[in-house]
């Protein structure tokens, strides 16, 4: 069962105390400090993110497995392990990305 987590929205300005992501080339906010749990996106030139992800935008979702939820579904980034303790992956829902969390 699917539980949303947060919305991601891409922005071409700098927005305060947004944290840069090397590997994949793109700054953003903590949505866990936001009241409406928005991530705010701004992505770099050069970028490894689908299109979609870096034009649209995502709803955020967590799982209990992963795996299981990413059987079946159009997978257009990941699995990616961002660190011990969180495995996200990115599909196509309805023609938006939606990002899918495992939080461990």
């Amino acid at each position: 069962m699917r539980t949303f987590n947060h919305v991601g929205i891409v922005v071409t300005e700098k927005k305060d105390n947004a944290f840069y992501n090397e590997g994949l080339s793109v700054w953003l906010t903590d949505y866990t400090k936001s009241p409406n749990r928005i991530e705010f996106l701004r992505f770099e030139e050069g970028s490894c993110m689908p299109e979609l992800i870096q034009k649209q935008g995502h709803i955020a979702y967590t799982v209990p497995s992963l795996a299981e939820e990413l059987k079946g579904k159009k997978v257009i980034f990941g699995p990616a392990v961002c660190d011990e303790h969180l495995t996200i992956a990115f599909i196509e829902e309805e023609g938006i990305a939606v990002e899918i969390m495992e939080l461990k």
